[in-house]
């Protein structure tokens, strides 16, 4: 994150002893990004955070990918997805590229050991859902609407509050997820024409040390593998930390909407950004107030990237006979735009209740097979006068 917090005991100085009630030293780890020229979090463990009893192979990981097939904007029932294992076992890819994954997980259950991603953060939109994100940071309550954006660097597993629905939107980053530049001054500050601010960010705030002994289990994803690690410890045993790398909740209704006299493009809508996407958050609000405005967006081209959209809450403005929790794909080369009737029935409307995410890909997309069991295979036709699709 872009600014400094701490939790727990810390010495005065970084680097230097810091001792243990018994005399021996705890444990300094460095978590930094972009070598040590990026954001970075100091953190004490009581043992060394290296120590490693047992090591194996999960399992492969390799994304299924469809043929290409024709060009063609795409549509899949998300909300169908059937529920099944932990925040990991349970997730379904649906589409993907070298520089993001998209998937859908519906948990019924706590996951029994943590987990990490080598390769990039996660981003874990809470469709349904709440409970706590544990990890060496502490704990993150979290909530329906939230973004849970969990930094490479860290070991978490998600405990679902007991007999809640859990479904989220999983957005799996190769690099980075940061706050768009333009919202930020050069301290790193977001400025007072971005949507949201420091004050909407939830960090960690409650750490618990763990000091136990036992066999306890992490996973990392890494190199197309999920590898096992196994301690003779319990990995959360952090007293302290402090900098500027962290987890963190960002819930959607913190959002506040930019709007103008005439409808505003997609990019008012940016939340984060990662390396070949961004995200981008639909919220309701006011309409555009012209007098002679149409709320409904226009036709345009994606001609630089792929446009994901995946819908949360309420009536879209645009669609029709879309369902909550379904996903709409509209690949770059060819225009898209509003539903017969929804460009005219637009006028004259001042409000819209409708919540959805964005990822917009400046890499092609490319779907999965297991994709292909919740597609709408006739919303390619959608857009003409007599369509029921």
């Amino acid at each position: 994150m872009t600014y400094y917090y701490k939790l727990g005991e810390l010495p005065h100085k970084r680097h230097v002893q810091f001792r243990q009630s018994d005399g021996s030293l705890y444990h300094e780890e460095l978590m930094g990004i972009h070598g040590f020229d990026g954001i970075q979090s100091i953190l004490y463990h009581k043992r060394p955070p290296t120590q490693v009893r047992e090591v194996g192979v999960v399992a492969p990981v390799a994304l299924d990918y469809e043929d290409q097939g024709p060009l063609r904007h795409r549509s899949f029932r998300g909300g169908q997805i059937n529920s099944g294992g932990d925040a990991i076992t349970s997730r379904v890819p649906i589409m993907g590229n070298s520089d993001v994954v998209l998937s859908v997980a519906r948990p019924d259950k706590a996951m029994d050991y943590w987990y990490r991603f080598a390769h990039g953060d996660d981003v874990l939109f809470i469709h349904d859902g709440s409970g706590v994100l544990e990890t060496q940071f502490g704990l993150l309550r979290y909530r329906q609407g939230d973004y849970l954006v969990i930094p490479t660097g860290v070991m978490w597993r998600l405990v679902p509050d007991p007999d809640v629905e859990q479904r989220m939107l999983v957005i799996e980053s190769f690099g980075h997820i940061e706050p768009p530049k333009r919202y930020l001054n050069r301290y790193g500050q977001f400025l007072e024409h971005s949507p949201y601010c420091e004050r909407d960010i939830r960090p960690p705030d409650e750490l618990v040390t763990f000091d136990e002994t036992g066999e306890f289990e992490m996973r990392v994803k890494a190199r197309n593998v999920i590898t096992r690690f196994v301690y003779d410890h319990h990995p959360l045993d952090v007293v302290g930390w402090d900098g500027h790398l962290w987890p963190f909740a960002f819930n959607i209704e913190d959002f506040e909407p930019i709007t103008g006299r005439v409808h505003q493009p997609p990019p008012v809508h940016q939340t984060f950004a990662g390396p070949g996407f961004v995200i981008c958050s639909f919220v309701p609000r006011m309409f555009d107030y012209h007098p002679l405005s149409i709320p409904a967006p226009y036709n345009h081209s994606n001609v630089d990237s792929d446009e994901v959209l995946y819908y949360v809450e309420g009536d879209f403005m645009s669609r029709k006979g879309i369902d909550r929790g379904d996903f709409t794909v509209h690949p770059n080369g060819i225009p898209h735009g509003p539903h017969p009737g929804t460009y005219e029935g637009s006028i004259g409307k001042k409000f819209t209740e409708e919540l959805a995410v964005m990822v917009d890909t400046f890499r092609p997309l490319r779907l999965t097979r297991q994709a292909h069991e919740f597609e709408n295979g006739d919303y390619i036709y959608s857009w003409l006068p007599d369509s029921h699709a």
